[in-house]
């Protein structure tokens, strides 16, 4: 079984392997002004950062679609679930402002090995412009029968902090942002081996193929 991936894809190319989503990923762009971002924050300001979560969430979903022998387009247009976004928050529901989004996101890429506080490295986790990803496939044509989900995702990271500038009281604050973002089609008869129980390429299967389809369920041993 083969998909042959179009062009505007999210991912460069989607493939079925033994009934699992074979998902690209990447993402690129530049932050931009990264030492005068950390500079506007507070001059030699630190951040201590805490709970630093890492996950793939399921950003969109097609509805599942039947295609008979020889395969075809996929036409279902993927539902959007979540909005993946770049944003710092301060204690009491404040939003920060673009400079300190910024420094504080090049705080967070440093601490999990994304980004680099010299400057020398300009990574589009700590872009504050940074759109969020489309989760509009122009084409994606499947080479066999079967039913099909396309679907995408992203790999999100929230971390709260506590940030102190010199002497002032310390500030409080949560960022979000995330690191790459790829989609998939799944065939809802087929297991999808080596998949954690999170894995988006399985939440897209329960929600669109329905929890009794192979694709659903977790391999037995």
């Amino acid at each position: 079984m083969k998909i042959k991936e179009g062009l505007l894809s999210a991912c460069a190319v989607a493939a079925l392997l033994a009934g699992t989503a074979a998902c690209t990923s990447g993402s690129g762009g530049g932050s931009g002004a990264t030492t005068a971002a950390l500079d506007a924050a507070c001059k030699n300001g630190t951040y201590e950062w805490f709970n630093i979560d890492r996950r793939d969430v399921l950003t969109s979903v097609a509805a599942k679609e039947k295609l008979g022998k020889g395969g075809g387009v996929l036409t279902n247009r993927p539902m959007v679930l979540h909005r993946p976004r770049v944003a710092v928050t301060l204690d009491k529901g404040a939003r920060a402002g673009a400079a300190r989004t910024e420094a504080a996101l090049l705080s967070l890429g440093a601490r999990i090995g994304e980004t680099a506080l010299d400057g020398a490295t300009e990574y589009a986790f700590a872009d504050v412009d940074r759109p969020s990803p489309s989760n509009y496939r122009n084409r994606t044509e499947v080479l066999g029968a079967g039913t099909f989900v396309d679907y995408s995702w992203v790999n999100q990271v929230t971390a709260d902090f506590r940030y102190t500038c010199g002497t002032d009281k310390p500030v409080a604050g949560r960022a979000t942002s995330w690191t790459i973002d790829g989609s998939g089609v799944l065939e809802c008869g087929e297991t999808i081996p080596d998949a954690r129980e999170d894995d988006p390429a399985r939440a897209a299967a329960r929600l669109s193929c329905g929890p009794d389809a192979p694709a659903s369920k977790i391999p037995k041993d």
